[in-house]
């Protein structure tokens, strides 16, 4: 496949595209498009959080997770990721690591009634 549409132009270009993408829910090429740019900045947690999503939502839910892991090792306060991971989990069917995953992010948004 042809990837010089996804890489072409500035990082700020590629993630107006990538952006654009998403919002039309074409999550897969969101994910060819941000897969460059995450590469390009991996100290970036915003292309990094919407590659997973974008992961997540076109079902490639193992390398949804990678990213997730990535982002919770850098940042382990960061909320929606740890949501995200427990969705994530969830729809693979691993329950238990998902809720404490799910736990974290509760306790992290200050929902403290589910602990």
């Amino acid at each position: 496949m042809d990837m010089t549409y996804y890489d072409h132009g500035t990082p700020a270009e590629r993630w107006e595209r990538a952006r654009m993408f998403f919002d039309a829910k074409d999550y897969a090429a969101a994910a060819r498009a941000l897969d460059g740019l995450v590469a390009q900045v991996p100290e970036q947690t915003g292309p990094r959080l919407l590659l997973a999503r974008s992961y997540y939502h076109s079902a490639q839910l193992r390398r949804a997770e990678a990213e997730l892991r990535i982002v919770v090792e850098r940042d382990p306060v960061e909320h929606y990721a740890r949501l995200m991971l427990g969705r994530t989990l969830e729809r693979q069917g691993r329950q238990e690591e998902a809720d404490a995953q799910l736990r974290i992010a509760s306790a992290l948004a200050g929902d403290f009634a589910e602990l």
